[in-house]
């Protein structure tokens, strides 16, 4: 059985990879067997804690930089890495900017939807190319509870994370019958830098945990074993789905 999750041999690419969720989705996949290239805005070539990571499960590691609000950066990435062969590609990067919506800034909501919708768009279509000319690949998103749910003064992130959403199965029903499948995974409230403020807020933090019926903030770690199964033959015939990992958060 665990032959269906091997992915010895696979080269992933996870975005957002140098801290919190996309650290876990990377050391996950390495420790299935895949070499790993981490891009985030700031990632290092060499030295990084995400690399020594992955080194130390036995995997490769290559660290790029690019800045996913700039559309001229992504599309280089992308050309760079649509001729390396790659077999899975996360989405993962992410912002968030917080503000009430009648005051919210133009300029805020314009960097949310280029870096957690846009930029994930041009990526994963240099990078399908060549996965449906090979007839296999697997394509990952990091969508939210926000891409079922409206929040609070987070409205560009929650249009964008919603349009993730519409984005996985839009793609889905093109390339699932060409070999590619494209899902999501939804975080429930995790212990990240993105949810800090929310952690620090003592009444906003009680209210959330109320919510959640497993009783605790999730750990980026939760959604190694969900990355594994989407990243690998096991879920071959699941595809255009929004997988929600959130302690029992939306079925309450």
């Amino acid at each position: 059985m665990t032959g269906m999750f091997d992915l010895t041999g696979t080269t992933a690419v996870v975005t957002g990879a140098r801290r919190g969720i996309g650290f876990a989705m990377a050391v996950a996949l390495a420790d299935a067997g895949a070499d790993i290239i981490g891009v985030s805005a700031s990632q290092s070539a060499s030295g990084s804690d995400i690399e020594r990571a992955v080194t130390g499960t036995g995997r490769s590691f290559e660290g790029l930089a690019c800045d996913f609000a700039d559309p001229v950066a992504v599309e280089a990435l992308g050309a760079e890495l649509a001729g390396r062969g790659v077999d899975i590609l996360v989405n993962n990067a992410g912002t968030i900017e917080r503000a009430p919506a009648a005051e919210h800034p133009l300029a805020l909501w314009d960097r949310v939807i280029d870096v957690n919708l846009s930029s994930q768009f041009r990526l994963t279509q240099a990078l399908a190319r060549p996965m449906l000319e090979r007839g296999r690949g697997k394509v990952i998103f990091t969508a939210s509870l926000l891409s079922f749910q409206g929040g609070i003064n987070v409205p560009g992130y929650a249009a964008a994370k919603s349009g993730i959403a519409g984005l996985t199965r839009a793609l889905s029903n093109e390339w699932v019958s060409r070999g590619v499948t494209v899902n999501a995974i939804a975080p429930g409230y995790i212990a990240t830098d993105n949810t800090q403020a929310l952690r620090a807020d003592s009444d906003r933090s009680r209210a959330i945990l109320d919510r959640i019926p497993a009783g605790r903030w999730g750990e980026a770690s939760d959604l190694a074993g969900a990355t594994v199964f989407l990243a690998s033959p096991a879920s071959d015939y699941v595809s255009g789905v929004v997988l929600p990992v959130d302690g029992g958060w939306l079925g309450r």
